[in-house]
């Protein structure tokens, strides 16, 4: 009897996915681990990824290990560069997927929100790759995606401090990528327009005439399945994706155009 065998492209490279407790970045890990990848998971939800940590080496026969901090700050990112390179040595491919603002009219921020935001999106993208870029280049390989947002493109209701954070991220894709176009290692960003994730549940469920509007600008007419997104940042951890830097790729069912 023919049995099909198990694809695993990725397979002995190691991943550190920020943001890995739930929604997009616990995709994208299930991802990468159904490609072979070994992973390097944070987020600040310690039981939440101690869960994820156990359920995919379950599932999948690679190595796991959790790092849970605020990556915001920069010894907290130094601990889990320290953490990825004593389990596993280096690290090929980094997700920055660690996120999330606080959406509201901009004259609504305080200045906590507004800083919580640049953190969660900005800095956590900044320390991270400016902690596992150096081994990257040393290899003379590596694969940098972050997790920006259709809504810098777009301008969505109440998204301008959000947005400030995530174009902040989409600039620095194309600033590294021209920089370090010869190295080997390639910076992408992957740009999603609203992803059904428990947080935009949660959200049409508390503002669902402000949830609608974020759904109306897409003309497919839904939000973005968590697999679709995973799917493209996957393309881009691949070795086949060389070619493939400094973008920002939008997967948004036609909310933006270009």
């Amino acid at each position: 009897m023919n049995t099909m065998s198990v694809v695993t492209p990725l397979a002995g490279q190691v991943a550190v996915v920020t943001g890995a407790a739930r929604g997009i970045g616990l995709g994208i890990a299930r991802r990468l681990a159904a490609s072979g990848a070994d992973l390097v998971l944070s987020d600040l939800d310690v039981d939440a990824l101690l869960g994820v940590e156990h359920a995919l080496k379950q599932e999948f026969p690679v190595s796991v290990i959790s790092c849970p901090g605020d990556l915001s700050r920069e010894d907290v990112v130094a601990q889990l560069q320290t953490q990825s390179r004593e389990r596993f040595g280096k690290v090929q491919i980094l997700i920055n997927c660690a996120g999330g603002g606080v959406i509201r009219p901009f004259l609504d921020h305080t200045a906590e929100t507004l800083k919580a935001t640049v953190d969660r999106n900005l800095w956590t993208v900044l320390w991270c790759t400016r902690a596992f870029l150096p081994e990257m280049l040393e290899a003379g390989y590596g694969r940098v995606i972050n997790l920006g947002a259709d809504s810098v493109r777009n301008g969505l209701w109440d998204h301008a401090a959000y947005n400030a954070a995530k174009g902040g991220v989409h600039a620095l894709t194309s600033g590294l990528a021209r920089e370090f176009a010869t190295s080997g290692v390639t910076f992408n960003t992957v740009a999603p327009c609203a992803v059904a994730t428990p947080q935009l549940i949660h959200f049409i469920e508390t503002q669902p005439d402000l949830a609608q509007r974020f759904i109306d600008v897409i003309p497919m007419g839904r939000a973005a399945e968590i697999d679709e997104v995973a799917s493209m940042v996957h393309y881009l951890a691949l070795p086949e994706s060389s070619f493939v830097t400094g973008q920002v790729i939008s997967v948004n069912g036609g909310s933006s155009m270009q």
